[in-house]
Formats: structure tokens, C-alpha cells, sequence
């Protein structure tokens, strides 16, 4: 673990000690007593509603547990998938060649899926920032990502079984320099840059919509029969025409079946397109009237 990290999961274990007094110094009163105020300059962190996400994907046991079990059990499927002639996971959308006699590869989506990245939603936390685009990039080019847990060990032994892995992500074209540098540097099996599909990829006869990854699962399908399917969004498997709560459920509806078999979804209860399904995907609303209306989903 570098110092980078250490410092956000310190600042994030004050905030969750909230019985914990701050630093103190003293000032005295006008009747000549003493008491102790909170030294400015060690001020915890405002609130902000990505804390318990990041804490609990950073420090908790079950995290670690829910990752590495949804990849040893995908091991036991990409035998199965192996063995098995028919065995597809792509949708009738996204496949638009025969799988029949085409080299077996498992498609993987990148960030909370093979790598972790919760030391930036840290640094967010610490700061009181929002994301945006600078930042983020500024994190890429640090190539400093750990592997989620688990997903190392499935890369590995996919590749033993002579498995390739497509790294299909949003980040940008031009990030895919750093962003391989990184697998490459964790472990992670990366023989050749094609692997790597980042947002941007040209694919001839398709075009998507926004970030969505059809086309680019359409491609490796044209060569690939896909025998498993990572990420932690549903997008990362199915086109979602409609990003809200009615929208997202009809996407995956069909495919429910597939979940646990060809389908592995990784926790990531950090950000992701459940979060702008809740106020209609209008970021440009000030942050009280998105917290409000993500306030007005909650079920009691």
C-alpha cells in the first residue's frame, strides 16, 4: 500500500469516528476560564455522500468477499462455457456473426471491475470536490489503480486456459497508454494494445450512443465467441435505451438467467448510471435538488 493511499484512508477513518475529538487549543473566555476549540487547520472533511460507499469498498472484509467469491465462481463457469459448444454471452443485439468455432474470450469493463479506484473518490472526499474530467485524467496518468480483489487471479488462469481478455472501458482513446501500463504493471495479462477498447473505438457498421459499449462488444464478438461478461453496471453487458429505474430493469429483464453464469456483476455502490437515474440523469441540477430527489427514491 503506497503512502497516496494511506493518506485518504486516514482522513476517512477520523471522519468515521465521529466520537473522536478533534485537536484542541485553548482559548480564554471573558470570565477568565479556559476552553477548547477545534484547531482550524485539522478540520475534518464536510459531509459527503459518497463516505460510507468508499469506506466500506476500502476497509471492509465483505468487499473483498463479494469480489473475490463472484470470481472464483465465474472460474468454474468459464470451464463450463469452455466445454460447452453453444455457450455465448453476448446478447442477439450485440452478436451479429456466428459464435460457432471462434477462439473463447471473456469481455471485462475496467474501473471497479479489474481495477480499484476508490483512492480518488478518496481524495474527492477529502478535498469536497466533485469528479470532473481533470482530476480523473490526472489519476489515470498516475497509473497507481490496485487490482479489485479476485479479478488478478481469474485473468491469470482465463489466459492459462488459453482465454483472451478484452479490457472494454469508458475512459478515453488517449488514456489507453496509461491505463495499460497499469494492468501490465499489476499482472494482468495484456499481450497485445487491441485489447484495450476504450470510449471512441471505431467499429465499422455501428455507432453507439454516448458511453454505451454495444458496438464495441459487437467487435470482439465478430471475432470471439465471449464466454463470460464482467463489470459493475449493467450497461457493461446490455444497451440500456433508457437510463432510469423502469429502463434499467427492462434492459436485464431477459437476461436474469445469465447473472451468476455468463453475467458477473462487481459491488460498486460508489457512482455508477444507477445514481442519475434517480433525478433524470440532469447533472447540471445543484446538488441539494439531486440529493432531494435521490432522498424522495428511498423506499420506508
Amino acid at each position: 500500500m503506497t503512502t497516496r493511499r494511506l493518506l485518504p484512508l486516514s482522513l476517512l477513518a477520523l471522519a468515521l469516528a465521529g466520537c473522536q475529538m478533534l485537536p484542541t487549543h485553548t482559548k480564554a473566555t471573558p470570565e477568565g476560564s479556559a476552553v477548547e476549540t477545534p484547531t482550524s487547520s485539522t478540520a475534518l472533511p464536510g459531509p459527503h455522500d459518497n463516505l460510507n460507499a468508499v469506506a466500506w469498498m476500502q476497509t471492509s472484509v465483505e468487499f473483498r468477499l463479494l469480489t473475490g467469491q463472484t470470481y472464483r465462481s465465474a472460474l468454474t463457469q468459464l470451464d463450463r462455457g469452455l466445454k460447452t459448444p453453444g455457450w455465448d454471452a453476448l446478447t442477439k443485439e450485440d452478436r451479429d456473426v456466428p459464435a460457432t468455432g471462434l477462439p473463447p474470450a471473456v469481455i471485462v469493463d475496467i474501473d471497479e471491475t479489474v481495477l480499484d479506484n476508490s483512492p480518488y473518490q478518496a481524495r474527492l472526499i477529502r478535498d469536497g470536490k466533485p469528479y470532473n474530467d481533470f482530476t480523473w485524467n490526472e489519476w489515470v496518468q498516475e497509473q497507481a489503480a490496485k487490482a479489485v480483489p479476485g479479478s488478478l487471479e481469474f485473468a491469470r488462469a482465463a489466459t492459462a486456459r488459453g482465454v483472451i481478455i478484452y479490457y472494454i472501458s469508458n475512459r478515453t482513446a488517449d488514456q489507453g497508454p496509461a491505463t495499460l501500463a497499469n494492468l501490465r504493471k499489476l499482472g494482468f495479462p495484456v499481450k497485445d494494445d487491441s485489447q484495450f477498447l476504450g470510449l471512441g473505438t471505431i467499429v465499422d457498421g455501428c455507432e453507439d450512443n454516448g458511453s454505451e459499449k454495444g458496438c464495441r462488444r459487437k467487435l470482439v464478438g465478430r471475432t470471439h465467441r465471449v464466454l463470460l461478461q464482467f463489470g459493475d453496471q449493467i450497461g457493461d453487458m446490455v444497451t440500456v435505451q433508457a437510463n432510469n429505474e423502469a429502463g434499467r430493469e427492462q434492459a436485464v429483464r431477459p437476461y436474469l438467467g445469465w447473472v451468476g453464469e455468463r453475467w458477473f456483476v462487481l459491488p460498486n455502490p460508489s457512482y455508477g448510471s444507477w445514481e442519475p437515474a434517480l433525478f433524470n440523469n440532469e447533472w447540471s441540477q445543484p446538488e441539494g435538488e439531486r440529493r432531494r430527489q435521490k432522498i424522495e427514491a428511498l423506499h420506508y
